[in-house]
C-alpha cells in the first residue's frame, strides 16, 4: 500500500489537529506536518514535499489561494486541496486558477476529505458539488495587485501605508484602488471591498 503524505495549513490549531487525527486513522494516509500560517506552510511544503496540502483560505501572512499560486509557480510536486468555510464561487474560481486540485467545505465529513485526497492523488479533481454548479457564473475582474491593495484598504490602511506594504509608490496604489472601484461599480473603496468580499474575490 502506497502511503499518501499530507500537510495541513490551517490557523485554527484545534481544527487542524482534529482533522489530522481523523486522517491518520486511514491506513493509507499520513499527516506529516501542520502549519498555522501561509508562510510557514510554504516552508513546510518545500522541506517535506508532501503529496497533498490541505489549505484553509484565510490564514495570516499568506492565504491558501496565494499558497496554491506559490506552489504552482515554484513547480513543487505537492497538490493543493482547499478546505474552507467559504461557499463562494469567486473563491472556487480563484482556487482553480491558482492550480488547486480540490475545493471542499469545512463541514465535509472526514471520510469525504479522505476520499477527495485519494481522488486528487489519482489525477482527478474534487470540488464540492454545490459549488461546482456556480463556479463559472462570474469572472473575477480584479488583478492580483488590485486585490492586494483593496484588501489592505478594507483593513483601514491609507494609500501611503498600502504603498509601503506592497513596495509601490502612492500614485500606483491610488490607481489600483480607483480601478477596483470602477470595475466593481462601487461608490468608494469601502463599498468596493464589500462587493469583492461578498463575491469571494477578496
Amino acid at each position: 500500500m502506497t502511503m499518501i503524505r499530507i500537510a495541513i495549513a490551517e490557523d485554527q490549531l484545534m481544527l487542524a489537529t482534529t482533522l489530522a487525527s481523523l486522517l491518520n486513522l486511514e491506513p493509507d494516509l499520513n499527516v506529516v506536518g501542520i502549519a498555522e500560517d501561509g508562510d510557514v506552510a510554504l516552508a513546510l511544503v518545500k522541506e517535506l514535499l508532501p503529496d497533498i496540502v490541505l489549505a484553509d483560505i484565510e490564514m495570516p501572512s499568506m492565504t491558501g489561494l496565494e499558497l496554491a499560486e506559490a506552489i504552482m509557480k515554484e513547480k513543487l510536486p505537492t497538490r493543493v486541496i482547499i478546505v474552507t468555510t467559504f461557499a463562494r464561487p469567486g473563491y472556487l474560481r480563484r482556487a482553480v486558477d491558482a492550480g488547486a486540485r480540490g475545493y471542499l467545505l469545512k463541514d465535509s465529513a472526514g471520510e469525504a476529505v479522505a476520499r477527495a485526497i485519494r481522488q486528487v492523488m489519482a489525477g482527478q479533481t474534487c470540488i464540492a458539488p454545490e459549488l461546482a454548479r456556480m463556479a463559472w457564473t462570474e469572472q473575477d475582474p480584479l488583478t492580483r495587485r488590485e486585490r492586494q491593495a483593496l484588501r489592505l484598504a478594507a483593513n483601514g490602511l491609507s494609500n501611503a501605508q498600502i504603498a509601503d506594504q506592497l513596495s509601490l509608490n502612492e500614485g500606483t496604489v491610488r490607481n489600483y484602488i480607483s480601478e477596483s472601484i470602477a470595475k466593481l461599480g462601487a461608490n468608494n473603496r469601502t463599498d468596493a471591498a464589500r462587493i469583492a468580499r461578498h463575491k469571494g474575490w477578496l
